[in-house]
């Protein structure tokens, strides 16, 4: 006996020999089933070699007591402990798999399956799985020859008999025994059915792909024709019941549970359309109406059941449209949008635990591979395989896939396919999740052969897998366009010309050639230079194709490259930083604008590195001044005193632009922001702050070239329109008006013709050509318009606006904010204006009349010739007039009442009027949509053209641009168009209410 305290010699080895419950092992051991053996030490080392040696002895002890009698349990006995390949099968499937060990103990005889070990046995086919299943006379019986035939693929694969592509092939061929077995049963329940009708089924998936899980749906498409002398309508009907039967007998649950779902989803019109077509109606549908995932799906077709010569037909039919696939406009993009939405689509909780279609999981591999099969299978015919390892040796072999890249990526899909056959092997369910708790994880990695630390060692073995193939799944496209170009080792395959054309056409280049040049130019050689190059351009030419033009965001970059290649810290910025690279991508390909900003000064570039992206914060109006008034102070005249300022201006509207880009496109770290409004107001908030401490430091420059320290007359500047706003966007003049006061014992003469010579020396100096964007003043709004003098004391403003003053101007002075000059002398300005701005007694009817008429004469005055009215930004349908008008109609009548009201700021305004009753939440909600939409496309214009306008592109590329920076993706234009129409709508008929009274 075992002292009391001391554990037993059997505890001792059953723990050294990998039970993880030696206590309730010993209980089992001592069943009297296992009497005869339970001493050997050949049964301890067969249990502790297998996955789960609790498992494998709790099956074993249940099968021994499922024999119908001594002599089969004596049989069962000696072949385990006298035949080794028995042996390891049976237990290493009985310590991997509870529901086979459940299969075992309810149909006792089944073990004997295991037991031949002859070489055809090692590696079955179709027929022998037929034959397997032949006795099968109903659906109940099916499900038993199934298992009993899993049992076998299943032990092999637990032996490390057959590697993860045999063990996935076999699952294959079993999945076709069995859909032909089904099938067969159900023509033998309607023969007058089978006997009108042809019917081909179609494997597709990982079923057509020969790459089956142990638990997978059964992805068919299915195929039917009348038989010589039959009813073509009669014939589908009845190949639709065939089919229907055929899917019940595999997917319902009978008392022997079910064998898997069989999926027709991937047919024509998915769920919608009907389950059988002819082959001629197939055809047209994917002539006509198929989208481009369909075509993806069809790489894995495959005849497996049924009329086989009518499903080669099939084949045979589509693979030509299947290879034509690659020239559908957008593809690269519809597949890449496809592969993230099927990401965006996993639960949270799920994220990190999807083996499957999780970041770094096996539908990355499968996606890119495919991807890379529709576009190189068109000329090369060794690509077409719908087994995806198969199809990434054949990529590796012809140079489209790096050797390097293959090796890791066929490591890499192996391991996580093999983890999850063993995931989906313990209980027979269909799941792509990797468990949470360690018992499940120890299990797996022992089956993987990780002993020593089995839990440890199988998260680092995902982890760093996982990782391969997030880093590898998206440079696998282009990493060998840059092989193309450059020198590689001797015997190395590499791309053809033609084959990276081609693959560069599918990005969406529109000249392939000069794109093949850029690329040469920046990444041949053995300069250091050239390797971090080779590094960063896969990513680059990624993020480029997502782009409208992904042919300027590669010529771009090569201009900056060639700019800032030799400074230290570019590169290693752009390879360290990954924010700073993909930022730097989006810059470049969406437009005009901020590369040329850009260009201009290429060290602006730093500005993209900051990590958490405080780089491309605009900077406050307080720095801003002080740095350009610092820079103003430094400089040894007024020129180059301006220059210094108009480089800050140059750089900080890179900053705001880059960051309304980066923003709206969104990063791989951070999506698109869903605040439209919030950019808006960005962009309006620090154009309009840059643009006012640049006129500050112009006006110090002026008047220190001119007077030194004083100028002989106070000086103000008042912002107006879109800059009183703080509403200004990248191309907008700066509407200003210019205020003095002579200074005690300043004569006025002298007075006004100093003020006169800043403000045209302000002009001049803004204006000169230079490498930096010109700042147009715009004093047309001052009183008597163009006819007036540009800059009038307080008094002569006084005295205007008190007896001439029209409705016109007392609307433009809701705009008016001092912007530079004089703080005193600005703050006297406002409170002369503001009786008139926000009238005591509100609007009178004729005033209210006089504004609406103004606004109606503006639109058909105003209008561009041949423009269409509902797509102009500023005089169209719920346009930026509209909502404008609106919104200062209830300011100057209600603005002396309600403080709330008294904003320069249109939004701010908008909002305050809501909160006062004055408009419906919901009107005022539409309003603000409308008015941040046409703001939206002015702005996407400017950063797309280079040049403001008010109307959207009509070249066909621009546009695309427009809609991507509006978060429209490729082929959606049509969408954009409408909605904004469709937002217009709404707004007007708010206007017509509000504004009209109609």
């Amino acid at each position: 006996m075992t002292a009391p305290g001391r554990r037993s010699s059997t505890f001792t080895r059953l723990l050294r020999h990998g039970f993880t419950d030696p206590s309730a092992a010993e209980r089992l051991l001592e069943a009297p089933e296992l009497a005869p053996v339970r001493q050997d030490p050949v049964l301890l080392e067969a249990l502790g070699a297998t996955a789960d040696p609790d498992l494998a002895l709790h099956g074993l002890v249940r099968l021994l007591e499922a024999q119908p009698g001594p002599t089969d349990h004596r049989e069962l006995l000696d072949t385990v402990i006298a035949a080794k390949p028995l042996r390891d099968r049976l237990l290493g499937v009985l310590g991997a798999s509870a529901a086979l060990a459940e299969h075992l103990a309810r149909h006792s005889g089944d073990w004997r399956a295991l037991v031949t070990y002859e070489p055809r046995d090692l590696h079955p086919g179709v027929a022998e799985f037929e034959r397997g299943l032949a006795e099968a006379t109903d659906p109940v019986s099916l499900r038993v020859a199934y298992r009993r035939c899993l049992l076998s693929i299943a032990a092999r694969d637990v032996c490390g008999t057959t590697d993860l592509a045999e063990s996935a092939a076999e699952l294959a061929d079993l999945a076709t025994a069995t859909l032909r077995a089904a099938l067969a049963l159900a023509k033998a329940a309607a023969p007058e059915d089978a006997a009108v009708c042809r019917l081909a089924v179609i494997a597709m998936g990982k079923c057509g792909g020969h790459e089956l899980n142990y638990v997978s749906d059964v992805d068919v498409i299915f195929v039917g024709e009348a038989t010589e002398g039959a009813d073509e309508t009669k014939a589908v009907r009845a190949a639709t019941r065939l089919a229907s039967h055929m899917m019940r007998i595999c997917s319902e649950t009978t008392v022997e549970g079910s064998i898997w779902p069989v999926d027709a989803n991937l047919r024509p019109e998915g769920r919608n359309g009907p389950l059988v077509r002819t082959l001629s109606s197939h055809l047209a549908y994917y002539q006509r109406w198929a989208k481009t995932w369909e075509f993806q799906a069809l790489l894995k077709a495959r005849p497996v059941a049924g009329d086989l010569d009518l499903g080669e037909e099939y084949v045979a039919a589509l693979q030509p449209l299947v290879w034509k696939a690659a020239e559908r406009e957008n593809f690269v993009t519809d597949v890449q949008k496809m592969r993230r939405r099927v990401v965006e689509n996993i639960p949270v909780a799920e994220l990190d635990r999807q083996l499957k279609l999780g970041p770094g999981g096996l539908r990355d591999v499968e996606f890119a591979v495919q991807l890379l099969q529709l576009v190189h299978g068109r000329a090369d015919a060794s690509l077409r395989s719908g087994t995806t390892l198969d199809a990434l040796k054949a990529l590796a072999a012809g140079g489209y896939v790096a050797r390097a890249d293959f090796a890791q990526l066929d490591a890499a899909y192996r391991f996580l396919r093999s983890m999850e056959h063993r995931i989906q092997l313990y209980r027979l369910r269909r799941t792509h999740l990797v468990p949470e708790d360690d018992a499940d994880l120890r299990r797996i990695g022992r089956s993987l052969g990780l002993r020593s630390d089995p839990v440890a060692d199988l998260n680092r073995e995902w982890r760093r897998h996982a990782t391969v193939v997030r880093r590898l799944h998206e440079k696998l496209f282009y990493r060998p366009l840059l092989d193309a170009v450059a020198q590689l080792a001797p015997g190395e395959a590499r791309l053809s010309s033609e084959a990276a054309r081609e693959r560069l056409i599918a990005l969406g280049y529109a000249d392939p050639a000069a794109a093949l040049r850029h690329l040469e130019a920046l990444a041949s050689g053995v300069t250091r230079k050239a390797a971090i190059q080779r590094t960063l351009l896969p990513v680059l030419l990624g993020w480029f194709a997502d782009s409208a033009d992904p042919d300027a965001g590669l010529l771009n970059f090569r201009k900056v490259s060639d700019a800032l290649g030799k400074t230290p810290w570019y590169l290693r910025l752009l390879r360290d930083e990954g924010a700073a690279a993909e930022n730097l991508a989006r810059v470049l390909s969406a437009g005009r604008l901020a590369p040329d900003l850009l260009m201009r000064a290429p060290e602006a570039v730093a500005l993209l590195g900051d990590g958490d992206g405080g780089g491309l914060e605009p900077r406050p109006h307080a720095h801003l001044e002080q740095e350009i008034l610092a820079a103003v102070g430094r400089a040894d005249n007024g020129a180059q005193a301006v220059t210094a300022a108009r480089g800050v201006r140059r750089r900080e509207l890179f900053r705001t632009a880059a960051a309304d880009i980066v923003g709206s496109y969104g990063t791989e770290a951070q999506p698109a922001a869903a605040d439209q409004g919030a950019l808006v107001d960005l962009v309006g908030g620090a154009v309009s702050d840059l643009t006012a401490a640049t006129l500050a430091g112009t006006l110090r420059a002026v008047v220190r070239e001119g007077w030194g320290d004083t100028l002989p007359t106070r000086f103000t500047i008042i912002g107006m329109g879109r800059f009183g706003g703080h509403e200004l966007g990248y191309g907008s003049d700066a509407d200003v008006l210019f205020v003095h006061e002579p200074r005690e014992g300043v004569d006025e003469q002298e007075a006004s013709r100093a003020a006169g010579r800043v403000v045209s020396e302000m002009r001049r100096l803004l204006q000169i050509p230079s490498a930096d964007p010109p700042l147009l003043i715009d004093a047309d709004l001052r009183p008597e318009g163009k006819t007036g003098p540009l800059v009038r004391t307080l008094k002569s403003y006084e005295a205007y606006y008190r007896r001439w003053s029209l409705v016109w101007e007392s609307q433009a002075l809701l705009r008016a904010e001092p912007v530079a000059g004089d703080e005193d002398l600005g703050r006297r300005f406002v409170e002369l204006i503001d009786p008139l701005r926000y009238p005591a007694d509100g609007l009178t009817d004729e005033a209210a009349r006089e504004i609406r008429r103004l606004k109606a004469r503006m639109e058909t005055e105003r209008l561009p010739r041949g423009a269409d009215p509902k797509l102009h930004t500023k005089l169209g349908p719920g346009g930026l007039s509209d909502v404008e008008w609106t919104v200062q109609l209830l300011q100057l009548r209600h603005g002396a009442d309600l403080p709330g009201l008294r904003t320069t700021r249109t939004r701010a305004a908008l909002a305050a009027a809501a909160e006062a009753g004055l408009i419906p939440a919901e009107e005022a909600a539409t309003l603000d949509e409308a008015w941040v939409l046409a703001t939206r496309v002015r702005n996407a214009v400017m950063l797309v053209r280079g040049r403001a306008g008010d109307t959207f592109p009509s070249d066909p590329r621009e546009l695309a641009a427009v809609g991507r920076y509006l978060g429209y993706g490729p082929g959606r234009v049509g969408d954009m168009l409408d909605d904004y129409r469709r937002t217009g709508r709404r707004a007007r008929s708010v206007v017509d209410e509000l504004f009209y009274g109609s």
